[in-house]
């Protein structure tokens, strides 16, 4: 049940209209458009650019003796090696489960036990700023280790790490992530830890 506070919250602010959206650039992975936006009372206009991907997907994977599965990866973004959850884009037709599965099976090799639970634990906007995606964060376990198959340009080492370890790794800026600190959070809250 939400807090009566909250019950004004996002009516304060009007959206902005869109005029003239054009494609400046496409890749394989997003498209930049850019477009005219004018203020609600129309005193303001201005240029503005929006990344266009698909959805994202996290996933929080415990294995049958309660460890978390984690892959360390180079990211070419920050140049530097990350240890991350799984994760990845959500294809064409899939929700944020099945994608989830698929990414989980496809980086480690893990899969669900049979009679295993998996589920959506929160979703987040990654840069409203700028970008239009969603990312989901996915609860899936117990799983089991079986063969992987990551996409050619990816080299992952998985690991298996006790859940107790996490914060640390995050506040010690192991985990630099910003969409895995967002799953943990998600975790958290689910989970009714502070």
């Amino acid at each position: 049940m939400a807090d009566s506070d909250d019950e004004d919250l996002l009516r304060g602010v009007r959206p902005w209209t869109r005029d003239g959206e054009r494609a400046l650039l496409s890749t394989r992975v997003f498209s930049i458009h850019g477009h005219t936006g004018r203020s609600p009372d129309g005193d303001r206009q201005a240029p503005f650019v929006v990344m266009h991907t698909t959805d994202w997907v996290n996933v929080i994977a415990r294995t049958q003796d309660g460890r978390l599965v984690f892959v360390e990866q180079y990211r070419h973004g920050t140049d530097d090696v990350t240890l991350e959850i799984p994760g990845g884009m959500v294809d064409p037709g899939e929700d944020f489960v099945t994608a989830a599965l698929r990414e989980l099976a496809e980086e480690t090799g893990y899969r669900p036990a049979p009679g295993a639970d998996a589920a959506v634990i929160g979703v987040v906007a990654p840069n409203p700023a700028i970008q239009s995606n969603r990312c989901g964060t996915v609860l899936v376990g117990p799983v089991l280790p079986g063969p992987s198959s990551p996409d050619e340009n990816e080299e992952l080492c998985v690991r298996c790490l006790d859940e107790a370890r996490v914060p640390g790794l995050i506040r010690d800026g192991v985990i630099t992530h910003a969409l895995v600190v967002a799953a943990f959070h998600h975790l958290h809250l689910r989970e009714g830890r502070s």
